[in-house]
């Protein structure tokens, strides 16, 4: 009886969580629309007195401007501040360590550049390394093609569960996997040919592999790990990104 009443109070706990997470992220919609609205405003007000400005921001050491907002791309500051356009080993030195639970943990340092070239990955899927400025829109969203690495790992990033599966993952699991998805804010899914388990669950720094979409552990990665501690940018946004 004591075992079913904790599992109860825990489901409620984590429905709760994602409830919360979906409230925050539709607020952010919000705010985002009024501000866009607002600059629109603006722009028109500008226009109509026959002024229209042109600013070109660079970066302190000469680099290229912002990307067009209009794209959906973000080009703050990084760790140690700075936004390389030079793909790189990012994570290399590194190594995963599995843990009790079947999760992978990686040790070695995984770099947050932004960068606007192919990043190449010591494993696949990637769970951080330097990324695209543009993340992978990851509101629960279910991709039917492959993603950009670059650009998965900046959701990581920010948070979200990446659920991976390969040709050898049953048809029921992909779809089972799919509503779980869109039921739950800061996941995205995608297929992925390069892993050796049919389905994986990726977070910033760590990574599980299952053969099916019921096993227990599923539930387990993602309680623990969409926005959970080890979330780079807690918080940043999963709309907005790089759409379907």
């Amino acid at each position: 009886m004591g075992s079913a009443n904790t599992d109860h109070d825990t489901s409620a706990a984590r429905k709760a969580h994602v409830a919360a997470l979906r409230e925050a992220e539709q607020a952010r919609q919000r705010r985002r629309r009024g501000l866009t609205v607002a600059a629109s405003a603006v722009v028109v007000a500008a226009l109509a007195a026959g002024a229209v400005f042109v600013v070109q921001a660079r970066s302190d050491d000469g680099g290229g401007g912002k990307a067009d907002a209009a794209a959906g791309a973000t080009t703050g500051a990084t760790t140690d501040g700075k936004n390389s356009g030079v793909g790189a080993k990012s994570a290399a030195g590194g190594r995963f360590v599995t843990g009790p639970d079947g999760v992978r943990a990686w040790q070695g340092t995984l770099s947050r550049n932004h960068v606007t070239t192919p990043v190449t990955y010591p494993m696949h899927p990637p769970v951080g390394g330097d990324h695209n400025p543009v993340w992978a829109d990851c509101n629960g969203t279910v991709y039917t093609e492959p993603v950009k690495d670059e650009m998965a790992v900046h959701s990581l990033e920010h948070g979200a569960v990446w659920v991976t599966y390969t040709a050898k993952a049953a048809k029921s699991d992909v779809a089972a996997l799919a509503t779980r998805v869109k039921a739950t804010p800061y996941t995205l899914m995608s297929p992925y040919a390069q892993q050796s388990a049919p389905i994986v669950l990726s977070a910033w720094g760590h990574q599980l592999g299952v053969r099916s979409a019921d096993d227990p552990a599923v539930d387990g990665f993602l309680s623990a790990y969409v926005q959970g501690p080890q979330t780079p940018e807690p918080g940043a946004s999963c709309s907005s990104g790089m759409m379907k």
